[in-house]
């Protein structure tokens, strides 16, 4: 007997996921069509309004920097801003980052934990002009019952930072304490902290290079490497020349050489002629002698 379809309706003013139950039941044909039916934007009624560059840059700074780490590492770590993100049967939210450990590293346009088999690891949200009664009051349970294991909040313009945690089988967060001014994140392996104006990362007491930092310090290598390029084709060049000079040198010792040879053996021509007109001139005197005596 062939199963009844399972229907879910996405309500527009209202987009979720379906109860993980009613998800279970679903083929996946169905399950697909319903991640690609819910809404990969949304109004900004839905959010926090815009915020400037105060707050773009600094999110985008914190992706690009953490993804280059674990790039670097060969550890797969899903990072994204912004990105929708669906567990079952709650309301869409959209935090400034979310980490994922150990999942494929591809583009999407919604995080649908049912579809996906795991929820977030982490949420950050970085605090300009938005809410602070969102990011600090309402997340902190929100993101606590979604057992998300860590949270945290950069408010840049207070330039303060929060970090949240979840006990073993908790569903409430602790609040992290700073060690020397940092925070630590078991999730990461990592240290937050403030440096500026600026959220930053350390690995140890080496803060994690921007990408910034990283275009800098590799034009500056590229600059190096040029000079040193430059130096050594100067180098050779100068080689080759007095290389060419010692071999100018050589042929002219050489022809030199030649030319002195080809006088002795013309010298030594000479010589051996005049000998040979001596002893003719000597035989012909003794000749002379005989006839005359």
């Amino acid at each position: 007997m062939q199963r009844a379809p399972v229907t879910w309706v996405i309500d527009p003013d209202d987009p979720r996921a379906p109860p993980q139950e009613i998800w279970d039941q679903m083929s996946p044909e169905e399950r697909q069509r319903i991640v690609d039916a819910l809404p990969s934007e949304f109004e900004a009624s839905e959010a926090c309004p815009p915020e400037g560059d105060f707050h773009f840059n600094a999110k985008v700074a914190v992706r690009d920097t953490l993804g280059g780490y674990f790039q670097r590492l060969g550890r797969r770590v899903y990072l994204a801003c912004e990105l929708p993100v669906y567990y079952p049967d709650e309301r869409m939210f959209a935090p400034d980052l979310i980490a994922v450990l150990d999942v494929e590293i591809k583009e999407r346009t919604t995080w649908t934990v049912a579809s996906e088999g795991k929820g977030l690891d982490l949420a950050l949200e970085i605090l300009w002009s938005g809410s602070a009664k969102k990011d600090l009051e309402d997340n902190v349970a929100r993101y606590a019952a979604l057992g998300i294991s860590e949270y945290f909040v950069f408010d840049r313009k207070r330039l303060r930072l929060r970090g949240y945690r979840l006990p073993a089988g908790g569903r409430r967060y602790q609040p992290l304490m700073p060690q020397e001014g940092r925070l630590a994140s078991s999730v990461l392996g990592l240290e937050l902290g403030i440096e500026g104006d600026r959220l930053r990362f350390y690995h140890g007491l080496a803060p994690l290079p921007e990408t910034g930092e990283l275009l800098a310090r590799l034009g500056s290598m590229v600059g190096d490497l040029e000079t040193r390029i430059d130096e050594a084709e100067r180098l050779a060049d100068e080689a080759e020349r007095r290389a060419d000079e010692a071999e100018r040198r050589a042929d002219a010792e050489k022809e030199r050489a030649e030319d002195e040879r080809l006088r002795a053996e013309g010298e030594k021509l000479r010589a051996d002629d005049n000998a040979r007109r001596l002893a003719e001139a000597l035989a012909e005197i003794e000749r002379l002698k005989r006839e005359r005596g």
